[in-house]
């Protein structure tokens, strides 16, 4: 085993998972080299955990030195031992809040419970979004009425029009300020957290915790939620097929994309050299 344990965070969609949402053989290669080394990978997404922990299952990834952090920040999980180490929720208030704007506006919302989506009515929205992310729908009019437990994350689809997902989130702006972050993390996907909740903190929280100093972490991305994890890592590094904003805030851009294993490169390049 080494005598430095480094830790390694990455992104899923388009990052350690392809366009075919897989791993390759590379990646999972890299991935497994590492474990092996002693050193720690963590999974983090803006993905509900109930929607990505078979994915990590099916491929072996639920073993001693794998962590998940889930719902951009707001969950952090410990693959092995089953255990949340760490969840930060919306008030009720603020997502009835966000319920009623996104609907005076026009827009689709989702939230979440720990095994299932929630929505007021299932749509193309939810379907493209189900598409990647397999977990079951659960559809309520009267949400958030509804609402048992406090969500870890809400989020806003429009898959048509952009500019109306702009308009909202300018207009919401003085609002959340103090109470609710907004972000990115896809062209058509609009992440609600708790303030101060990101992928970011999340690195911070879990090197807290597990006692591993923040010089000796690595993240990947490629969207703008992975931002502020790139830039809480000592190395951040953006994916080829990352967007401009992304590669402007790394310190290394990979010279494959998620579809060449980008990740593989980055493992092997920063962890296991």
């Amino acid at each position: 085993m080494n005598q430095t344990v480094k830790i390694f965070f990455t992104d899923m969609d388009d990052t350690l998972l392809n366009s075919e949402k897989q791993v390759t053989k590379e990646n999972m290669d890299a991935i497994s080299e590492a474990l092996a080394a002693g050193h720690k990978i963590v999974f983090n997404t803006g993905r509900p955990l109930s929607g990505f922990l078979p994915i990590l299952k099916e491929l072996g990834l639920d073993r001693k030195g794998c962590y998940a952090i889930a719902f951009n920040g707001g969950l952090i999980y410990d693959c092995a031992a089953k255990k949340t180490l760490y969840r930060r929720t919306i008030p009720l208030k603020y997502a009835r809040v966000i319920f009623e704007k996104t609907q005076e506006a026009g827009l689709y919302c989702h939230t979440y419970s720990d095994t299932s989506l929630l929505c007021r009515h299932a749509g193309e929205e939810t379907r493209v979004y189900t598409q990647a992310i397999h977990i079951p729908v659960v559809e309520d009019p009267l949400l958030p009425e509804h609402l048992a437990e406090e969500p870890c994350k809400m989020i806003v689809i429009d898959l048509h029009d952009r500019a109306k997902m702009d308009a909202y989130r300018a207009a919401m702006e003085p609002w959340a300020k103090g109470k609710i972050s907004m972000f990115y993390s896809s062209p058509h996907y609009l992440e609600h957290v708790p303030e101060h909740v990101s992928k970011g903190h999340a690195v911070k929280k879990l090197c807290e915790l597990l006692q591993i100093p923040l010089a000796n972490t690595v993240a990947a991305g490629d969207q703008e939620n992975d931002i502020s994890m790139i830039e809480a890592a000592a190395v951040g590094a953006a994916m080829k097929n990352a967007t401009d904003a992304v590669k402007a805030s790394a310190d290394y851009i990979t010279e494959n994309d998620c579809n060449h294993s980008g990740v593989a490169e980055i493992l092997r390049k920063f962890i296991l050299a």
